[in-house]
């Protein structure tokens, strides 16, 4: 009889010949188009037979294979993994091509077999083609959730948020704990954003608001390793395949919990027909009973839409101020400077507030500076709807695109110093001028063009407030292993969004308690 390992070695060898005659049926039956042969394509790095470039890609973090692609063979590449191309985007010109010039043509994001193994499938408003559908659920979040007037009516939301936060990472500085920064800022983003959209109460005791955070945890992790898998060309349905049951449990879980938010919703319309105190989630309810409407939205729908709100409004904004924090503790000057200018413009008299913000223009060079060098998603991705030309080459129709949103805001030739922690670039007159309307292609953290975000004012709001609170009220440290101080671990973790491989774990000292 057999040993296990023996067993195990036979199935380890039956795999890899699976591979191999997937991988020669392919080559031997899925030949390129004749037309390919005569289109003057972008250049390519050297490939490989079968697998294209795959070999060019370092495991699990994408951004940087891209990045090392854009340094050692230029800022625009047409790529092949398996039989499967994508155009890389390194550079801001060609980046303004597709974001503004032919902005319409790169409209759409690439459809592809991750996204029915998501949350909701690519039902969802990030994930969905441009059209219709598209169109109207980003003419709503702007009108009803993201637009300017929105943003003022939950002030109040947010400013009470940030003092919860700040009061409890007070508390744990009286009791000399340490505190997962990351967690908390979690909790702060989530809590803002649950209130605004579905007006769930999210105190450290609610189940809803828990869940919520864990589901987002999990599918924030699940996307990424299934992000790699679906640039492995032939691979991808093999890694699919590993995270199937796992995105099906995450998908069920979320499911319930937005059909119990949705119920009692529609309970208290019932009960209550007045449009006083509507949350977004009651307007899309309205939207999807009314006959009426210009576009009518399943439930489906709405569940997905919220799902891409509370993962763009939650994960990636908390992550973004993690490493900004991140920063400031590896930076001390630059937190000591940030603090003065604080207490010149604010004093120690009262809480920093959102009005403030405007005249704390190195809060507001630390918040862009941070973008800079961890932008949210660090590509962008885009699909050409129809054949076109760039800078001479030709664009076939259906070419998945990803605009190298990291490469370019690291680029040498752009940036002095590119991979260091400078807040004082943005306040240079020239770089002062760089803004966040998508219009200056060196900075584009949020993306471009009709796709960009359309949270970034929201997302800008929030960033600078809390961060400007935490230096106001806190000094927060780092214990190493033998007691004393130490630095942040800078490591990237795996993922879709640019989040920290280690937990921020700091303790917190008052410097300024605004609650006495």
């Amino acid at each position: 009889m057999r040993s296990i390992s023996e067993i195990k070695n036979y199935m380890l060898w039956f795999l890899l010949l699976w591979i191999f005659s997937a991988f020669l049926i392919r080559f031997i039956f899925n030949k390129p188009r004749k037309s390919s042969a005569i289109l003057h394509l972008p250049p390519s790095p050297p490939s490989l037979p079968i697998i294209g470039h795959l070999h060019h890609l370092r495991p699990l973090l994408l951004h940087k294979s891209f990045h090392n692609l854009f340094c050692e063979y230029g800022p625009l590449l047409y790529l092949r993994f398996g039989s499967y191309p994508c155009l890389l985007v390194s550079s801001p010109s060609v980046a303004e091509e597709i974001f503004k010039n032919q902005d319409a043509n790169f409209a759409s994001r690439p459809i592809s077999p991750l996204d029915d193994c998501l949350i909701f499938g690519n039902t969802g408003f990030v994930t969905a083609p441009y059209g219709d559908y598209w169109r109207f659920m980003k003419k709503l979040s702007v009108t009803e959730l993201l637009g300017t007037q929105q943003i003022e009516r939950s002030r109040t939301v947010r400013h009470q948020e940030t003092a919860r936060f700040l009061s409890k990472m007070i508390q744990s500085a009286r009791k000399t704990e340490v505190v997962d920064v990351g967690a908390e800022l979690m909790k702060l983003t989530n809590n803002i954003i649950c209130r605004v959209v579905a007006s769930t109460s999210c105190s450290d005791e609610d189940d809803e608001a828990k869940r919520i955070r864990e589901l987002l945890k999990m599918s924030c992790e699940l996307a990424g390793k299934m992000s790699f898998a679906n640039s492995l060309g032939p691979f991808k349905k093999l890694g699919f395949w590993l995270y199937a049951k796992k995105s099906k449990d995450v998908t069920a879980r979320y499911d319930q919990l937005m059909e119990k938010l949705l119920r009692k919703h529609e309970d208290k319309a019932k009960n209550n027909g007045s449009d006083d105190n509507k949350d977004f989630m009651d307007i899309l309810l309205k939207v999807c009973h009314d006959d009426t409407a210009e576009l009518r939205i399943t439930r489906e729908q709405m569940k997905s839409f919220i799902a891409d709100l509370f993962f763009s409004g939650t994960s990636t904004t908390a992550e973004t101020m993690q490493w900004a924090m991140a920063e400031l503790i590896n930076n001390p000057s630059v937190y000591k400077i940030a603090r003065d200018e604080i207490e010149s413009v604010v004093g120690r008299n009262r809480l920093v507030k959102e009005t403030d913000i405007r005249s704390l223009h190195y809060v507001q060079a630390i918040t862009k500076e941070t973008l800079r060098l961890y932008p949210n998603a660090p590509f962008a991705p885009r699909v050409c709807i129809k054949d076109c030309k760039i800078n001479g080459f030709d664009i076939p129709q259906n070419t998945p695109v990803a605009v190298n949103l990291y490469s370019i805001m690291r680029d040498p030739t752009i940036w002095e110093k590119p991979n260091e922690f400078c807040p004082e670039r943005f306040l240079d007159l020239a770089t002062s001028k760089i803004e966040t309307k998508g219009q200056n292609f060196d900075f584009i953290p949020f993306g471009g063009g009709r796709r960009g975000c359309p949270g970034k004012n929201l997302a800008y709001i929030l960033m600078n407030t809390a961060i400007a609170s935490v230096i106001q009220c806190l000094d927060l440290k780092v214990i190493g292993e033998d007691g004393d101080s130490a630095k942040v671990n800078m490591q990237e973790a795996i993922g879709m969004s640019l989040a920290m491989a280690s937990p921020l774990q700091c303790l917190p000292l008052v410097h300024f308690d605004p609650f006495c």
